[in-house]
């Protein structure tokens, strides 16, 4: 039998071309695991800067006065700019969302009570305390709405920066990190349902419900083609919409129909491969880096026919949503809403509401100290309790600076913001504290985790 064949990561290493190296500093950004984050972070920049210069009044015209209007009759919807990106876009977001949240519950971390345990602690203490924390800073004002605010953190910016600690921090932590934000995922998503939804439309809402389950027949059925889910997604989208539950739900929704099983048995697929590649060599006429025999296409158009079937409907369409959420969805999010005016547009009484508001403290507090606090001092508590084990190869160092990085709470914090506070002044106070605490997280985890020990070779 013929030895392993290596497989090259791209066309580059076989006969790299002159366009190869002009686009491989760009392939490798976007391969980059912090290459989303950094383009997020430049966005949000660019936002600030723009809404802060004299150009602000373009910034209001583009995403919240022009309106953009899709559809015909009784069935267009006409909304603003920020609009669409919020309840549109972010409706993907929260697609990829459920589609991991489905993952993980199913074959991932989440699938393990005993792993499970310390992550799902972790979270519900990062969601109760900053919760509690900004609800008694703000007692007693309109700004108490904004409670669920400081609750959620980003993933893409918090395992951006964990990226960066490289060798330093153990594989196990990154897995700790990521069950806990898609938990802390799971309760946003709960409390944007429940709490941020002022009124519901049953008719809507019934339509919406009448096409879910077909979409759970059709998966009950055997039908994988995503596409059939995506268009009947689509049409959800609409009636969530319709029904005055925010439309972003609709993308958790859908996720929950998606296939995940395969088609083929591991085993088979395994022999079939080996068959397959076993007659691609046997056909070799020597090394043509060129051209491949009839037989030989043949056999790889078998594997890649074989590896599709064998792939699940949810792993494919997570794969295909990665790059569109993290290079495009988040930073048109981020440009659409981290423009928040610092000086208060030159007026000082405004620069000063914005400066002394409840909201931003109690998002900042929220998020630097209840954060912490609470991921940190409920994994502890289920660790001494026996309910839960730290993560293998970790510290509780570690676990700490994985607490302060759960205090980054751009997209998602500054998503529920929109819906918490209707008054712009507020809405402004508590982006700029998102903003700035979650910089002061995203940092201070950093040096936490960066000055640590390096884990010991196996």
């Amino acid at each position: 039998m013929a030895g392993p064949i290596q497989v090259p990561k791209s066309d580059r290493d076989l006969n790299p071309t002159a366009a190869d190296k002009v686009l491989a500093p760009f392939q490798r950004f976007m391969r980059f695991e912090a290459g989303g984050g950094v383009l997020l972070i430049a966005c949000a920049l660019i936002a600030m800067i723009w809404v802060n210069s004299g150009g602000s009044a373009s910034y209001i015209e583009l995403f919240y006065t022009s309106k953009v209007t899709i559809g015909f009759g009784e069935w267009s919807l006409s909304k603003p700019f920020i609009l669409w990106i919020n309840d549109l876009l972010m409706a993907v977001f929260f697609l990829l969302v459920g589609l991991e949240i489905k993952r993980e519950v199913l074959v991932g971390e989440l699938r393990s009570p005993r792993k499970a345990a310390l992550p799902i602690a972790a979270a519900i203490g990062g969601m109760a305390i900053p919760g509690t924390i900004y609800a008694i800073v703000n007692m007693g004002h309109a700004s108490g709405s904004g409670w669920g605010v400081p609750m959620a953190t980003d993933i893409a910016f918090a395992l951006g920066v964990l990226a960066l600690c490289g060798s330093r921090v153990p594989i196990s932590v990154r897995i700790f990190l990521t069950s806990l934000a898609i938990v802390d995922d799971l309760g946003a998503l709960l409390i944007i349902a429940i709490f941020y939804t002022e009124s519901i439309g049953v008719k809507y809402l019934g339509y919406a419900g009448a096409l879910l389950a077909l979409m759970a027949i059709l998966n009950a059925m055997g039908v994988r083609r995503v596409l059939v889910y995506l268009l009947l997604g689509a049409v959800v989208w609409y009636f969530v919409l319709k029904s005055g539950v925010h439309a972003t739900i609709a993308g958790v929704l859908v996720a929950m129909t998606i296939p995940a099983k395969t088609r083929v048995d591991q085993r088979r697929y395994s022999d079939f491969v080996r068959s397959m590649l076993e007659r691609f060599d046997a056909d070799s006429k020597g090394d043509h880096r060129a051209w491949t025999t009839g037989t030989q296409q043949s056999a790889v158009l078998a594997i890649e026919d074989a590896g599709h079937k064998v792939e699940t409907p949810v792993r494919r369409l997570e794969h295909a949503l990665i790059p569109w959420v993290a290079f495009l969805i988040l930073p048109v999010f981020a440009l659409a809403n981290a423009g928040v005016s610092i000086t208060g547009g030159g007026d000082e009484e405004a620069t000063e509401s914005i400066w002394s508001s409840r909201a931003m403290w109690g998002v900042v507090l929220g998020l630097l100290v209840g954060k912490p606090v609470g991921v940190f001092g409920f994994a502890w508590i289920a660790q001494k309790l026996g309910i839960g084990v730290l993560p293998e190869g970790a510290s509780w160092r570690h676990v700490f600076g994985a607490a302060w990085l759960s205090g980054i709470g751009f997209t998602m914090a500054l998503f529920i913001a929109n819906l918490a506070f209707s008054d712009a002044a507020d809405l402004d106070a508590a982006k700029l504290g998102v903003l700035g605490a979650s910089v002061v997280a995203g940092v201070i985890g950093l040096c936490v985790l960066i000055t640590g020990p390096k884990p010991q070779s196996a």
